[in-house]
């Protein structure tokens, strides 16, 4: 049951990034109770600006410290390499 509740947080994380992506801005806010979480977006799949670069979708590297997704509340903890703040 957790696994499945993880992999759906992630697919739907995914699919707001994909979509702020296309908006070359910021991600638009998800409908649901959410938290950022930082450190585990794939290259390119971001959902906002960070200090090394200015939009959506422009990470450079997965799993970049400062870039950040959103996830469903409560379980940015609970994905290995994930943080509520970001990485150095």
């Amino acid at each position: 049951m957790k696994t499945t509740l993880i992999t759906s947080a992630m697919a739907a994380a995914i699919t707001f990034a994909a979509v702020g992506a296309a908006f070359a801005g910021p991600a638009p806010t998800p409908g649901f109770d959410h938290e950022k979480c930082y450190g585990i977006a794939k290259a390119g799949v971001n959902d906002c600006q960070t200090a090394t670069h200015s939009c959506a979708g422009t990470a450079t590297k997965d799993a970049q410290g400062d870039s950040w997704i959103y996830v469903p509340a409560g379980t940015c903890a609970k994905i290995a390499g994930g943080s509520p703040q970001p990485k150095a």
